[in-house]
């Protein structure tokens, strides 16, 4: 076991790559009560064409989140969330795109939910029946999905912006898609992405790591199980598919979200260093402190709802904004206005710095969160970086790293706008 020391995070990371694969992370909490543990798979709704045993598969939409509800069934009628809760635990599960994660915190009986937490995620149990039944469940929980209209409005832009990317589609697929996933489809996918090479635990919390490690052993074994390769035919350029997608919804006021198509940030530590550049470029453009958010929210075209930043999936990236506004039309049109001023003008360095600082700051915050940081450390070990090393990052970022990639980004080629207006009194008649 490797001990790595962050003095500009005031924190120490202890890690280990164990015979099976797994890669392990205990970051140890003195004196916190709290303990959280993720048990995360680098396995997301678009990765659904693989190559396994020397066999290709196409799987159908929103089976990675279909195997997310079905992993909670154990052999003998057990209920793992039930368990949990006995042993004091509060579990649950999350399907990303690009990630399925499975996780716990307690206070007490640590080791004890730790081994429940590695035994129900690595033993499938699927029977038709319980197959047909979850099926119902996640229908129910699509159509509520499509009436959400903050989960709507990136899935409208998505579609609009992709051509073929999977991103595209739902997390939850469809009504059709779910219909097409039987118990050999989930096995299938279990067998596929849910190997240790495939997978993380992280754990925070005043805990030994040393003992963490001996648990996911005796738990998981040594023998280490072939990963399916990922198959991304997913060649895009750089304009959108339908630049402008518009919707009705039962919302109180207008509302929107627009974006710029961006090249994909890849993984390692250019990855995390394109994330940062586009975050500031975010802020420069139309975070709080510009000029242009205080123009656009003196006249009324946007409100304490609006904001953005860049959003990033495997294969794909936006630069993307959004929130209420009466004319979104006007607040795009406002950007690129923007964008050709900074073209002229350049960013000013002491401006940059404040960026910089603030960007970091924020980001140090947010471990305070023992979530957040569990997120983070499970996402940035599938793109191959430690997370705990962003302040080095930081540290290289220039002006004109963050000129260069608006420069780059925010044109009016690369640019879809999807609005979603209240339903008329008339078509609700």
């Amino acid at each position: 076991m490797q001990r790595f020391d962050y003095p500009a995070l005031d924190e120490t990371a202890y890690r280990e790559t164990l015979p099976n694969g797994l890669r392990l992370t205990v970051v140890p909490q003195k004196g916190f009560a709290k303990k959280l543990a993720y048990f995360a798979t680098d396995f997301g709704s678009i990765h659904t064409a693989f190559r396994l045993g020397g066999q290709e598969y196409t799987v159908p939409a929103g089976v990675a989140h279909y195997l997310e509800h079905k992993m909670f069934d154990l052999p003998g009628g057990r209920d793992v969330s039930a368990e949990f809760a006995a042993l004091g635990a509060h579990s649950n599960a999350f399907t990303s795109y690009d990630m399925t994660a499975y996780y716990f915190s307690c206070t007490e009986h640590f080791e004890e939910n730790l081994k429940l937490l590695l035994e129900f995620v690595s033993t499938p149990y699927f029977t038709q029946e319980s197959v047909e039944k979850e099926r119902g469940i996640i229908d129910q929980e699509i159509s509520m999905n499509e009436d959400s209209p903050d989960s709507a409005l990136f899935e409208l832009l998505a579609a609009g912006m992709y051509r073929v990317h999977p991103v595209r589609v739902p997390i939850l697929g469809t009504q059709e898609t779910i219909r097409e996933i039987t118990p050999e489809i989930l096995y299938l996918c279990h067998r596929a992405f849910y190997a240790p090479g495939n997978m993380t635990l992280c754990v925070l919390g005043d805990v030994d790591p040393e003992g963490v490690i001996a648990l996911a052993r005796q738990v998981l074994g040594d023998e280490k199980r072939e990963v399916a390769e990922k198959l991304r035919d997913w060649q895009e350029d750089m304009t959108p598919a339908e630049p402008y997608v518009h919707a009705n919804m039962e919302v109180a006021m207008p509302t929107f979200t627009m974006a710029f198509k961006c090249e994909s940030p890849g993984t390692g530590e250019e990855a995390i260093r394109q994330e940062m550049v586009a975050d500031l470029a975010a802020e420069a453009l139309f975070g709080e402190s510009s000029d242009l958010y205080l123009k656009l929210y003196e006249e009324g075209l946007i409100d304490g709802s609006f904001g953005g930043g860049f959003e990033t999936v495997d294969g794909c990236a936006l630069l993307t904004c959004g929130g209420d506004s009466r004319d979104a039309q006007a607040v795009a049109e406002a950007i690129l206005a923007r964008m050709e001023a900074l073209r002229a003008t350049g960013i000013t360095e002491e401006s940059f710095e404040r960026m910089k600082r603030s960007a970091q700051g924020r980001r140090i915050k947010g471990l305070d969160s023992f979530d957040s940081t569990c997120f983070r450390l499970c996402s940035y070990c599938f793109s191959d970086f430690d997370y705990f090393r962003f302040p080095e990052v930081y540290s290289r970022i220039r002006k004109t790293d963050v000129e260069a990639f608006l420069n780059r980004a925010v044109t009016r080629q690369r640019l879809a706008l999807c609005v979603i207006d209240p339903i008329s009194k008339e078509e609700t008649l």
